[in-house]
């Protein structure tokens, strides 16, 4: 080979260990800039929940006040979250249900349980998805419904039915898959049949809401006697009368219906309320999806009434709204508590996922920057053997 050529042939060599030792470099500044991005993410999350967590820990020593306070003088008051936890105690007492199941998940694994491919679409249990004012109401709604239905899965998609139970080839239940194969697994077993509700394939309620109402009550139109009057004693009706948290009033299905118009509709439709037994039977005639009276009357239909003493409810609806033994400002309080326990676990969610996208990147960039020494090691090698 001429010298000139071979003199060629090196430069080109040495051109090409420049532009790759180049494209090199780069990728890692890429990657450099990529882990401060995650960094700066991470440092904005952890500042974020370090804020949520001082507002929860400032609102729960002035609930805290105010229930010593309460102590102190004699009154007293039952919070929104302790009727919340009396709920879900009462629920883990049913045995051998899918109910139990679900709540124990929640409670032991609250924010994986939200998701594991099981669980992750299941809203609740209907028991804990509605407030009521008191607990006459929440007595009287809950044995409107009867324990079976209080103790309902809420299932956003029908996909999320489907996970929950699972079928052989001869069309037998697999217990080893779905709540038949989770429960044992966490000393649950599952027996007997539970229902399910699918939000998306309920028919929702067709009509307006009450304008300017911050709980999107259904804009219903009250029974009517011949003078115009609505009658005596009735109250109104039962879907109205629940209270609903924030995050259950934004919209839930693909459509954009709420728990209110799909969920609790379906459940009582226009039942109607009555101070007495007596006001409800003289409204039969204005009755047409049953009615209830605070007194313990029951009249599913203008055909079936429920005669008889109140039976015992084991599980009932929380407390916690309107004419509840709470001033509204501590209700209130108690529910933005909730809000930001629910906004601490989405954060949390971010943050892991942030954490773990931030440790792959570094694991990136040390790779590469092994790779860029090995390589410039290499290439001076070979500029030595080149010169030599």
């Amino acid at each position: 080979m001429m010298d000139g050529e071979y003199k060629m042939e090196n430069s080109s060599k040495v051109e090409m260990v420049e532009t790759y030792s180049q494209k090199l470099e780069d990728d890692l500044k890429k990657l450099g800039l990529k882990i401060k991005h995650h960094e700066d993410n991470l440092k904005f999350l952890n500042s974020q929940m370090n804020n949520v967590d001082e507002s929860i820990l400032d609102m729960q020593v002035n609930l805290g006040r105010y229930h010593s306070s309460h102590l102190a003088s004699g009154s007293c008051g039952t919070s929104l979250l302790e009727t919340e936890q009396r709920t879900i105690q009462n629920i883990l007492k049913q045995e051998k249900t899918a109910a139990g199941i679900i709540c124990q998940l929640k409670v032991r694994h609250g924010l994986q349980a939200s998701k594991l491919a099981l669980t992750k679409d299941v809203l609740g249990v209907v028991a804990t998805l509605g407030k009521v004012m008191d607990d006459n109401l929440s007595r009287l709604f809950s044995e409107y419904l009867g324990l079976e239905t209080m103790l309902a899965i809420v299932c956003k998609t029908y996909e999320g039915v489907k996970v929950l139970e699972k079928y052989d080839k001869e069309g037998m239940i697999d217990k080893n898959a779905g709540l038949h194969g989770l429960g044992p697994s966490i000393g649950r077993p599952l027996d007997g049949r539970f229902i399910v509700f699918c939000l998306e394939n309920l028919r929702p309620f067709v009509g307006d809401f009450i304008p300017d109402d911050p709980q999107r009550k259904l804009a219903l139109i009250n029974p009517k006697l011949p003078n115009g009057e609505s009658p005596p004693g009735f109250m109104g009706f039962a879907v109205n009368m629940f209270y609903l948290d924030h995050m259950h009033l934004s919209c839930l299905t693909g459509s954009g219906h709420g728990l209110r118009e799909t969920l609790f509709y379906s459940l009582f439709s226009r039942l109607q309320v009555y101070k007495t037994r007596a006001d409800m039977q003289h409204a039969i005639p204005y009755i047409s999806d049953g009615a209830v009276s605070l007194d313990g009357g029951i009249m599913k239909s203008n055909a079936l009434f429920y005669l008889g003493s109140r039976r015992h409810v084991d599980v009932k609806f929380p407390i916690g709204y309107g004419a509840s033994s709470l001033p509204a400002n501590i209700v209130e309080v108690e529910e933005q508590i909730k809000l930001l326990n629910w906004r601490r676990e989405r954060l949390a969610e971010d943050i892991k996922r942030e954490e773990a996208v931030l440790s792959d990147v570094k694991n990136s960039f040390s790779v590469q920057k092994q790779e860029l020494k090995n390589y410039l090691t290499r290439s001076a090698f070979s500029r030595q053997t080149l010169n030599a």
